[in-house]
């Protein structure tokens, strides 16, 4: 229950209204969304009629931030008591016990954009930043937000109304300039499990003497994102300082975009556009771009994997969303290069963030049984890199690319990296394991990358590193009754078995044809 407190220190109002409590950190976790508990019989709620759902604005001395109410009629919450979940005590950070004042948050005219873009109406750049200036703010709420986000899905965004969109999420953020002509990034669409090229293709291009500035993401909906799998083996959770240091000292670095805050709406955005899992091309490309820009950078590959369960599923979608980073790219100043890629199966072999680190030190390493996939893979696209930054004549990125991964000047620089964010782990190991074999003999013909993934996840990953799944065979492999297909790794027994039953309930994860 709630602290008993008593009125001592309480701030005073000119008009003689009472609309203070007192912060109380709940322990709640509310994901990103800030959320104040008060009681219904509170006397801030009876006088202002604030009712479940209603946006509130709670002041801390000079700190202020907008949240969602909720109404608690239970005893747990004692009177003249504001309880705060986590991401609003985080938000506001005030003294426990500090006196709050509870008033009506603004009036958002921003939502009469919304509304028009509901009924079909298109938006200008005014639009845009208006509304994207308020979400960053910390304005909408998570209602406000999936209705943005679904009024923009599928075609609702033109090319013209996309660039909009991007010019307005790198406008209400900082951006980044590095003193450089040349500054190289990538990025992938994802769906495609396993594929972690970027701790591969930062060293190689870094140690080819360019800037890679490398931001990544955290798993939301996948086993594991980039930085799930780097921070296995090194911090992540940089400012910008240590970034800008990390960057000076070896020329890249691999961080957590959240913790740099670069581009800060489309963190906000994601947060609720991954449960929705609404395709929406326009705001992909204005999340992608707005990011690579935002963190200064000039020249951008983009690797699309197609595949049936991948996230493009064709080579004609890959080509329309390819155009349109193109030319939002162009718009905004970004020169962009795409490179479509095979999305049929898994990347490497491990699925979740310690299996995949295992996989990318192998490959840095030079060891024999490192996954020829994700290497050859990693060396496509650092070549492709190394030419679009002038670092290799056309036609010779991937030659350079291939020696520089030879010659152990990428695990110098991978090492190098990892010291500069605060020193180079070791991969942590599961102990549950629990082999899935094959059913019957034949070829294999088809894998199912999302369930796949979704079985890793329900393994531990990525909460739980050391968790994920162990992928022992490969599309157009002939097994034998009995022959182990994967290995499902978990730090819980209990997440082991839920992992095993839902398997034992899906459709064939590997599909197996009987050889003629």
């Amino acid at each position: 229950m709630s602290p008993n407190t008593s009125a001592d220190s309480k701030p005073t109002h000119g008009d003689g209204a009472d609309n203070t409590l007192r912060a109380w950190r709940t322990g709640i976790d509310t994901y990103q969304e800030p959320v104040v508990y008060m009681r219904r019989d509170c006397a801030v709620c009876r006088s202002e009629g604030f009712t479940t759902q209603a946006r509130v604005q709670l002041t801390a001395g000079s700190g202020s931030i907008v949240a969602t109410l909720s109404v608690v009629d239970g005893p747990w919450l004692g009177h003249g008591i504001a309880g705060l979940s986590e991401a609003a005590w985080a938000s506001l950070r005030p003294q426990p016990g500090e006196w709050l004042t509870v008033s009506h948050a603004p009036v958002l005219d921003s939502l009469s954009h919304v509304r028009a873009k509901v009924y079909g109406n298109r938006l200008d750049v005014g639009a845009f930043r208006a509304v994207i200036g308020d979400i960053a703010a910390g304005r909408y709420s998570d209602l406000h937000l999936a209705t943005f986000i679904t009024a923009c899905a599928g075609d609702r965004l033109d090319l013209d109304e996309t660039v909009s969109l991007t010019r307005a999420m790198i406008d209400v953020g900082e951006r980044l300039d590095w003193g450089r002509d040349r500054v190289v990034d990538k990025h992938c669409v994802g769906g495609l499990p396993g594929n972690r090229t970027t701790l591969l293709v930062v060293p190689i291009v870094a140690a080819c003497g360019l800037t890679m500035p490398k931001t990544s993401s955290r798993a939301i909906t996948s086993p594991a994102g980039t930085a799930d799998t780097m921070e296995v083996l090194a911090p992540v959770d940089l400012d910008i300082a240590a970034m800008r240091r990390t960057v000076e000292r070896t020329g890249a670095c691999i961080v957590w975009g959240g913790s740099v805050r670069l581009s800060p709406a489309d963190d906000i955005l994601i947060r609720v556009e991954r449960p929705l899992d609404l395709d929406s091309e326009g705001q992909l490309v204005a999340s992608v771009l707005s990011k690579k820009a935002a963190a200064g950078s000039t020249h951008v590959l983009i690797d699309l994997p197609v595949g049936p369960t991948a996230k493009v599923r064709s080579a004609e979608a890959a080509q329309t969303l390819g155009h349109r980073l193109v030319e939002v790219g162009r718009a905004i100043g970004l020169q962009v290069a795409l490179r479509v890629t095979d999305g049929l199966q898994p990347v490497g072999r491990g699925i979740g963030p310690a299996l995949e680190a295992r996989d990318v030190l192998a490959v840095l390493r030079r060891q024999a049984d490192a996954p020829d996939d994700l290497r050859q893979r990693a060396l496509r696209l650092a070549g492709d890199i190394l030419e679009l930054g002038g670092a290799a004549p056309e036609g010779s990125g991937l030659r350079l690319a291939t020696e520089v991964l030879a010659d152990g000047r990428a695990w110098s620089k991978f090492a190098a990296i990892c010291e500069a964010q605060g020193g180079l782990r070791d991969v942590p190991l599961a102990s549950h394991r629990r082999i899935v074999e094959a059913p019957s003999g034949g070829r294999i013909t088809a894998i199912d990358n999302r369930v796949l993934s979704r079985a890793a996840k329900l393994a531990g990953a990525p909460k739980a590193p050391a968790a994920g799944v162990d992928v022992h065979a490969r599309l157009g492999d002939i097994v034998q009754p009995g022959q182990p297909l994967f290995t499902l790794h978990a730090q819980a027994p209990g997440e082991l078995a839920y992992a095993r039953r839902y398997i034992e309930t899906r459709p064939p994860i590997f599909q197996i044809s009987e050889l003629s």
